[in-house]
């Protein structure tokens, strides 16, 4: 094999970037040394076969996937013969159809904490940007999540749609998207038929003014007790919806109230759960004349029957049933809503993509909705997405209480309290312990809930979510709060110089190469989440990195460090990886905590 090369010169590619992405670098040499050996493969297509990780070294190539003929063990074996060490891949093996490629680790480490401390505390915007790309420049993605319905409590089933939902706001954001993220409020229907008669009965304005939703909510339930032993209550609440729908001002009043006030106190949950929204959007917003115009467009089409004087879109042929659009009384029901509002979004936002963040029991509607926009030929109905997710199961209080989100927030908060109390110490040093047992409190339900591949269903668990131990939102924290208060215990050491004159290659330990390696993923981490929608490899990656950085601060010392230069370098590895497990919790939209 023949001696370092001491000219290589890294070539571009497309679709890489060195300067921000670290493992770019090493996959392009790894790269560059397929295509010496082979050099009837491109360097694009080699590049694309680089894939991180494996069972051994740091990066693998299956040579099969070129497709080139004969055996590929004997093609890898011509990559192997070919092969020159560089300043990125320091070693290459053939191992049967498979090249296992081991990056430099000097280069490695070097490399991918400057690019992170350039990235966080010297970027061109002031805001740190390590992990953040722009894939998505010049594009714009309106986000639908959360969505509760007025007048009730916002309960745990909306949880999830609003976790995942303000995540991909950020992971979209973080890409370059420009994103619009939209709350579509269940404010309109027969229900609020039913809350005008309940609350000429049971209402109390002073209640209301208190807390509109958990008043509305009590309203609701009373209501519904009368109207299954009166069906004429429910008579009396179409009605009055019809009026509200035929935009009657006397019926509209209340419910204007009734809106408004609900919105302020849903603002003020959403902010405790680190949530913002561009609009507040609703059913109610959707104009009737777009409604319409697109009922008028499906007659003119064919494609609407007549059910039972109930208008219905027949989609048996793609197993999607028969979709009602209008019903027999006149009034619109929500597909028609969505359809409507759809069309009214476009025209606003000129979107180039559309998110509906909504709970996998709804399948079949966003299914049979996609294909009403898609029969009415509007060209960006494709560009429409569904990213669906499973239920909560039991869900409740510690007592077993049915459950809303604020006493979920509260309990959780009051536990993680009593916990922090337990040491005198650390809990004297805390600005504020009540803002922090909630932050870690939320931390713990976001972290439960975004754990699993969003489609599985999961079951609430009280003292596995709460844990300070394993694979949880506690433990997740508290590793960033060590990270955090390594500088606080090193004073002698800060402030550090600049990167450039830290003696990074001290850091030749394999527990530090393998945290630099961890933290060079995160840019790949981020994208994944981005193709797939899913939180959940974020939470891994998070995870790892909290679990490797437990198991260094007993080998790679800082305090006590007899050699300076070195405790130096340690440090700037650990601030780098506290940079880095902020940046993925806050693309979770949980707030990393200095102390706990």
């Amino acid at each position: 094999m023949a001696t370092t090369s001491d000219t290589f010169v890294l070539p571009s590619v497309p679709n890489t970037d060195v300067a921000t992405c670290p493992l770019d670098a090493f996959r392009i040499a790894a790269a560059v040394s397929v295509t010496k050996g082979l050099p009837e493969i491109s360097l694009e297509k080699a590049f694309d076969a680089v894939l991180t990780g494996g069972k051994a070294g740091d990066f693998t190539v299956a040579v099969a996937r070129f497709k080139l003929g004969g055996k590929p063990d004997q093609w890898a074996k011509k990559v192997e013969e070919a092969f020159v060490p560089n300043e990125y891949i320091e070693k290459l093996e053939a191992q049967g159809a498979f090249l296992v490629f081991w990056a430099r680790t000097s280069t490695l480490v070097r490399n991918v904490l400057t690019t992170i401390d350039g990235l966080t505390h010297h970027s061109p915007t002031g805001q740190p940007t390590y992990g953040s790309s722009e894939v998505g420049k010049g594009k714009k993605v309106v986000i639908e999540y959360s969505s509760p319905n007025i007048a009730k409590q916002f309960h745990v089933g909306h949880l999830r749609s609003t976790i995942i939902g303000a995540f991909l706001t950020n992971v979209y954001k973080a890409c370059g998207w420009e994103v619009v993220s939209l709350n579509y409020l269940g404010d309109w229907g027969k229900q609020f038929g039913l809350i005008a008669v309940g609350f000429e009965k049971y209402g109390s304005e002073e209640e209301l003014e208190k807390d509109a939703i958990k008043h509305l909510y009590d309203v609701y339930v009373k209501i519904n007790k009368d109207a299954d032993e009166d069906p004429t209550v429910h008579d009396a609440a179409r009605a009055y919806f019809k009026r509200m729908e035929d935009g009657e001002e006397s019926a509209l009043v209340h419910w204007r109230k009734w809106r408004e006030l609900s919105i302020e106190k849903y603002k003020e949950e959403y902010a405790r759960l680190n949530v913002h929204f561009d609009v507040y959007s609703g059913e109610s917003q959707v104009g009737k004349e777009s409604q319409d115009q697109a009922l008028d467009r499906l007659e003119q089409m064919g494609l609407v029957k007549d059910s039972d004087g109930a208008k219905v879109v027949d989609l048996e042929e793609w197993k999607l049933g028969r979709a009602v659009v209008r019903k027999k009384d006149g009034t619109s029901i929500y597909l028609t809503r969505d359809i409507g509002g759809a069309v009214e979004r476009y025209e606003k936002y000129k979107f180039d993509k559309m998110i509906y963040v909504v709970a996998s029991q709804q399948d079949l509607h966003l299914a049979q909705f996609f294909k009403v926009l898609n029969l009415l030929e509007y060209p960006w109905a494709a560009t429409l997405e569904h990213v669906n997710f499973g239920m909560v199961q039991g869900m409740s209080t510690r007592k077993g209480t049915a459950v809303f989100l604020d006493q979920i927030i509260t309990e959780a908060g009051k536990v993680m309290h009593e916990q922090m109390k337990t040491n005198e110490e650390k809990y004297k040093t805390i600005e504020d312990p009540e803002y922090t047992s909630r932050e870690i409190g939320i931390t713990a339900i976001k972290i439960q809930d975004m754990s699993a591949k969003r489609i599985n269903n999961y079951t609430f668990n009280w003292s596995r979510m709460l844990s300070f131990e394993g694979d949880t939102g506690p433990y997740i924290q508290y590793a960033h709060v060590r990270l955090a208060s390594i500088e606080r215990k090193n004073p002698n050491l800060v402030p550090l110089p600049s990167s450039s004159e830290i003696k990074t290659d001290l850091l030749d330990e394999p527990k530090a190469r393998e945290i630099a390696f961890m933290l060079a993923t995160y840019p790949e981490v981020v994208k994944t989440a981005l193709q797939r929608h899913e939180p959940s490899g974020v939470v891994t990656f998070s995870m790892k990195l909290a679990h490797m950085i437990a198991s260094a601060w007993e080998t790679l010392l800082v305090k006590g460090e007899p050699n300076e230069d070195k405790a130096r370098a340690r440090l700037f590895m650990y601030i780098c990886a506290r940079d880095v497990l902020g940046a993925a919790l806050r693309l979770l939209s949980i707030t990393p905590l200095e102390r706990m």
